[in-house]
């Protein structure tokens, strides 16, 4: 039996709060990751009848928006964990009754999908905010068909690393939690139950006019959820002294704006036929054994 890998570094109550207080808006540094991600489907050659978009809203909703286009006759589940991530998610993607693309298009659905009926889930940053990763990964695995793939994309250990080095350096709590490696989603990916995970992984390089605009931008992207970051509200002088301090010490590109580096990782896998275990007292009709011999497999 498998232990949960629940992250030792996040505070799953400071996520919780986040996912019902984060902006109704896709960041763009999502969008920018999600076309990324979009290139990949290139190497997929299976076209999917049905696929859920998790967390559309925060995970990119233009991206949706080219995912319909790319997927004009496949109906679609739009899947949000808050009531009013799901509403203003419905707003943005869903066309009212008199406008003729609600007819072309196959309809969307604002649920969860049910046990084994999509052939894609798409994940957009996602995965490094979850409390508790293994479950999401389960849900994935559960709605997906027998040989569906997910699509999915995360935030990596070297993310703002520029900003961890200045909190230790002027001896403050840590800057955020520890982000997982790509290696060990791979393998948590097979522990529950995906086969053949393909992970790549690259270093996005930002720059900014000055500290105020990098920290608004990472407002938007989340919040520092490890359990060991100051717990109290800051006095009125810490934004003063966080910006000089990031005015110090961050790295400066060519033309003089600070820089910090976003690891973007990738992956992709698809749901594994399911393992009959047979014992030495066990009984399997022969209809699950013919199912299972006949069982093939399609490649992506």
């Amino acid at each position: 039996m498998n232990t949960p890998q629940i992250p030792p570094t996040l505070d799953p109550p400071a996520v919780s709060r986040w996912q019902r207080n984060a902006p109704l808006a896709s960041p763009w540094l999502h969008e920018e990751v999600a076309r990324r991600m979009q290139d990949r489907l290139e190497w997929i050659k299976l076209q999917p009848q049905t696929w859920a978009h998790w967390g559309a809203l925060r995970g990119g909703l233009l991206a949706h928006a080219q995912l319909a286009r790319r997927y004009p006759n496949s109906a679609c589940f739009v899947v949000e964990a808050h009531t009013e991530r799901a509403q203003a998610a419905m707003k943005s993607i869903a066309k009212p009754w008199w406008d003729p693309k609600q007819w072309l298009n196959s309809a969307t659905r604002f649920e969860a999908p049910s046990p084994g009926s999509v052939d894609m889930l798409w994940a957009n940053m996602a995965l490094h905010e979850s409390a508790d990763p293994q479950a999401l990964l389960a849900s994935w695995q559960q709605a997906l068909k027998v040989d569906g793939f997910v699509m999915f994309s995360c935030l990596g250990p070297d993310t703002a690393l520029e900003l961890r080095e200045v909190y230790a350096r002027m001896g403050w709590p840590p800057a955020g939690h520890e982000l997982t490696d790509m290696h060990d989603w791979g393998d948590m990916l097979v522990q529950g139950g995906f086969a053949e995970p393909v992970m790549d992984m690259e270093r996005l390089t930002l720059t900014y006019d000055s500290p105020s605009r990098l920290l608004r931008e990472l407002r938007e992207l989340g919040r520092n959820f490890h359990p060991a970051r100051f717990p109290a509200l800051r006095g009125r002088g810490w934004q003063a002294r966080l910006e000089q301090a990031l005015g110090e010490y961050l790295p400066v590109s060519a033309d003089g704006r600070l820089s910090l580096t976003f690891e973007v990782i990738y992956g992709h896998a698809l749901k594994a036929q399911p393992k009959i275990k047979v014992s030495a007292h066990s009984a399997v009709s022969v209809q699950d054994m013919r199912a299972m011999l006949q069982g093939g497999r399609t490649k992506p």
